[in-house]
């Protein structure tokens, strides 16, 4: 082959090898998760207790914000938590009807700033994510009728003074965070009746109240643990293993069925030989 030709397929190979190179990120797959069409939003649709429309596309493995979900934008209540979400767009302002809306366990690492044209808002969980207070917009503030926020399970580091304005608000979830005191201006709020601070870095007695164990229930949330950290993964397994041995945790104590009313021949008759053995 002539030299020429050995240079020009050099070349070639330079040239393809540098544009992978350059275009690596873009020609990796990206996971694009389920695709939620707006007639399985509209199969979505209940109606709560007091009439009110209530969305809930929650645990359907969704990584970006349906578009076809401003179509509903006229819902009451919208659940999109345990899914994969790592933003919300600026149209969630269209959903001016919103009253309660839960995002807890998803990928968001910030809010836009249009969640503050949600005037009417009640409930906002945003529990088990990864906001930072970059992540955290001042106009979380202009959410004046607010009375429950749930922040646990983030990386805040502070929180916006804006939400000294929050005047409405009752119940204020900031556990597990990277808080290391607690804001003055949460102790001006006059109707809040919870506030856990519980696993922040915070020096001193630990700054919850009115916080028993049934309110705690609260904050508490059932994920897949394939979705858990390595390290949050071999807790949980150990804690399951724990109460394993203490005959609580299903699958590793075998429980005695119970008979209302009634006696059972056979379990009678194991007791009687587990009593000769």
């Amino acid at each position: 082959m002539h030299e020429g030709a050995f240079h020009s397929i050099e070349m070639t190979a330079e040239s393809n090898l540098s544009r992978a190179m350059t275009n690596g990120k873009k020609q990796q797959p990206e996971s694009k998760g389920r695709k939620i069409t707006l007639k399985m939003a509209r199969n979505a649709l209940k109606v709560t207790v007091d009439g009110k429309r209530r969305l809930d596309l929650s645990n359907m493995q969704i990584t970006t914000f349906p578009r076809c979900l401003l179509k509903l934008a006229d819902v009451d209540e919208l659940d999109l938590s345990r899914n994969l979400l790592q933003r919300i767009p600026d149209s969630i302002d269209q959903f001016i009807n919103l009253r309660w809306l839960d995002l807890h366990s998803n990928q968001l690492e910030e809010l836009p700033t249009s969640i503050g044209e949600l005037q009417g808002l009640l409930y906002l969980n945003l529990c088990n994510n990864r906001l930072t207070a970059a992540g955290l917009p001042t106009e979380v503030g202009q959410l004046r009728k607010l009375r429950s926020l749930n922040l646990g399970m983030n990386q805040l580091e502070r929180l916006p003074s804006s939400m000294g304005a929050l005047r409405e608000l009752q119940e204020l979830g900031l556990f597990n965070n990277l808080l290391t005191h607690v804001p003055e201006f949460l102790d001006r709020l006059p109707h809040l009746q919870k506030l856990n601070t519980s696993c922040n870095p915070i020096a001193g007695p630990d700054n919850s109240r009115d916080l028993d164990p049934i309110a705690r229930v609260e904050f508490l949330y059932v994920v897949d643990m394939d979705w858990l950290c390595e390290a949050c993964h071999k807790r949980c397994s150990l804690e399951l293993k724990k109460l394993g041995r203490l005959g609580v945790a299903t699958g590793h104590v075998r429980a005695k069925p119970a008979f209302s009313g009634l006696v059972s021949p056979n379990s009678v008759a194991l007791d009687e030989q587990e009593l000769w053995r």
